[in-house]
């Protein structure tokens, strides 16, 4: 007597593995969970990608170059650099706020200069121009110290940050940046190729556009508005 029930095992059309009837899951050609199947999805579609390299996707991230972004600061969250024209406003009018008060105030001591460059006091234009620059360089340190600000830069919305988290210079940063920048220029000759270098060096420094004195105290300039 023979059996119509297939041997046990083999299955009918719709129980042999991978038919039309297999469940899913299971290595059927068209099952969209199917592992390794066609119609499998790529790993990680769906996601979002990743920025290239040397973008953050933040507002401050940095360029292939690593030159700050016009809309964001030297780090995240610090205003953007500030422009070396306003930079050199600023100390135009900071020269002018110190050198025209000091300049009256020392305008009894300038005498006659036709013989010896020395007026009746003894104090001739290498005392004056020291004593200018002193008073240039306390005015400074007192200002950058306070708020990171002299009068020029409040006047130009700049201010001076430190590099390391935006915070005013106080103490020691703020008088070694006046100092930097103001107390070399005493030294004949070489104060002034100094202060040249030091004031241009703005002008090729990447990224943070920093002068010499900039570098010293490890301080950047920045906008404020």
């Amino acid at each position: 007597m023979t059996s119509d029930q297939p041997p046990e095992g083999e299955g009918g059309p719709e129980g042999r593995a991978g038919g039309p009837g297999a469940p899913r899951g299971e290595g059927g050609p068209g099952s969209p969970r199917g592992e390794g199947g066609p119609g499998a999805p790529e790993p990680g579609a769906g996601l979002p990608k990743a920025p290239p390299p040397g973008e953050s996707g933040e507002p401050g991230g940095r360029g292939p170059e690593g030159e700050a972004r016009g809309e964001g600061g030297p780090l995240p969250g610090m205003p953007p650099l500030a422009s070396r024209g306003r930079r050199l406003l600023a100390r135009i009018i900071d020269s002018f706020v110190v050198g025209i008060p000091v300049s009256l105030a020392l305008w009894p001591t300038w005498g006659d200069w036709d013989t010896d460059n020395t007026d009746a006091a003894g104090v001739g234009p290498f005392v004056q121009e020291t004593v200018i620059l002193v008073v240039y360089f306390l005015y400074e340190a007192l200002m950058l110290s306070a708020r990171g600000q002299t009068l020029g830069k409040m006047a130009l919305r700049i201010r001076v940050a430190m590099l390391h988290d935006g915070a005013v210079p106080r103490g020691g940063p703020g008088w070694t940046r006046a100092a930097v920048y103001s107390l070399p220029q005493v030294l004949p000759c070489i104060g002034f190729v100094f202060w040249l270098v030091n004031v241009l060096n703005c002008t090729w420094d990447k990224p943070y556009r920093q002068c010499l004195h900039d570098k010293a105290a490890r301080t950047v300039v920045v906008s404020t508005a």
